[in-house]
Parts: C-alpha cells; structure tokens; sequence
C-alpha cells in the first residue's frame, strides 16, 4: 500500500491551474522526486501535501487515510513533515536549543516551558540524536548565527527528523548551497533512504537522479512523465519540455 497517495488534485488561481488532476504516489522508504521548470507548481504541490494551502478538489491520503482537510498540525502529527527552501531557524538560539524547541512542541508542550524544559532528558535525548544523525554531533552548543549556510540546512533537516516523521516533504534542500555543501547534503539524504517516504522537490539534477528511485516530471501543474532516473532521461517529451534536447 503506498504511504502517500494523490488523486485528482486540482488548485486553481484565477485562470491560473497550479495543480492539473495531479495524481501521485509515495511508496514506504521511497525517495520520490518532483521535477520541473520555474513555474510548474511543484511548491505549490508540496504546500498542499503539507496542509498548508487547500486543493480545490482532489484526495490526499496518507497510510490509507484521507487528509485532503485536516490541518498542518494533524499532518505533522500523523508523520507527515517539510523543509522549506529558506531556513526556518531561530538564529539567536545554539544548534541543540533549535531542536529541542521541534521535540517540545510534537511532545504538545507550548514554548513557556522553555526555560525548565532545557535541563529535561526527554528533549535533549532525541535532539541530540536528531543532530547525530545529520552530522552536526560536535555543534550542539553552538549558536545558529554562527553557522555556515549548509550546517543550517543540515540543521533544519535534524528539527525534521526530531519529529519522529514517515513522510518528508523536502523543498530544495540543496537552494543557495555550493558543490561541496550540495554534495555533502547529498550523501546525508542518501542515509536517509529507505528508513522515509521522501518527497523531494529539486533543481540540482545529478542529486534528484543519485537520490531518486522514482521521478515525477511535472509543467504546468500536470505530470507529463514518472519513471526511473534512466527513463526520465530517455524521454522525449521530458527532453523537450525540461531537461533540453541536444539534438
């Protein structure tokens, strides 16, 4: 049984479709990504997978279940969890605090306990682990400000992971890095896989075909193709309409 499943999605602005009869599946431990030019409304797909922006019609379902109307934090709750192109840290606030703050609020405690909740071993316990398993183990203490643009993705993905999540929804976890923070990005995803369904939006090609067991090549809101990163590429109409004919 697939772990996401979309049917018919449909969301409309104006005279605008970002999303056209949209349907899509996530098996469990798959990495799935979504590709397409500027435009193709892969943001736009992934903020309705998360609950953040409402389809016109359509189903979401999620381990079988339908999700289409419930709200972030009842996805978030089910296992369901996003990154976003731009880091949504606090940066006054050290690697480990970040973290904790995610452990806090999936544990239904609200920010006021802070302050007590610093010395408490049931949210620097998974935090620590979260940050172990991204790489950032020797950063715990260390003050978001400081860090280098990669280690703050690296950062986020760990608050991701704090969740205790099934299903990541990655929005350009690579956006604004250089090769070698791609790279490295890169092989911490390819860690990752198998243990997540993981929906992966991407520009960077040669980690959407490392990473990827499946592609979905979406222009203009309407998938055109889905396949292997060997049948994406063999085909013509992807060619033409994203990846550029050279022939």
């Amino acid at each position: 049984m697939s772990l996401l499943s979309v049917r018919k999605l449909v969301k409309r602005y104006g005279g605008l479709t970002a999303t056209d009869h949209f349907d899509f599946d996530v098996m469990p431990g798959e990495t799935h990504a979504v590709i397409g030019p500027n435009g193709a409304g892969k943001s736009t797909l992934i903020a309705q997978l998360a609950g953040e922006i409402k389809p016109d019609s359509g189903q979401i379902f999620f381990n079988g279940e339908d999700i289409t109307k419930e709200r972030v934090e009842t996805r978030a709750l089910r296992g369901v969890a996003r990154s976003y192109q731009i880091t949504s840290i606090f940066p006054q606030f050290t690697a480990l605090q970040n973290v904790m703050l995610t452990v806090q609020a999936h544990q239904g405690h609200s920010f006021r306990f802070w302050s007590p909740a610093q010395t408490q071993a049931s949210l620097t316990g998974p935090a620590q682990e979260a940050l172990e398993r991204v790489g950032l183990a020797q950063h715990l203490h260390r003050p978001v400000s400081d860090m280098a643009h990669g280690e703050q993705r690296q950062l986020e993905l760990a608050m991701v992971l704090a969740g205790k999540p099934r299903l990541l929804l990655l929005d350009e976890p690579m956006a604004g890095m250089s090769q070698t923070e791609s790279m490295q990005m890169t092989e911490l995803l390819l860690s990752l896989k198998g243990q997540y369904g993981i929906v992966l939006v991407e520009h960077d090609m040669d980690a959407v075909f490392k990473l990827a067991d499946r592609i979905t090549v979406l222009v203009y809101g309407r998938s055109i193709a889905c396949g292997t990163a060997g049948e994406i590429r063999a085909n013509p109409d992807v060619r033409n309409a994203y990846l550029g004919d050279d022939d």
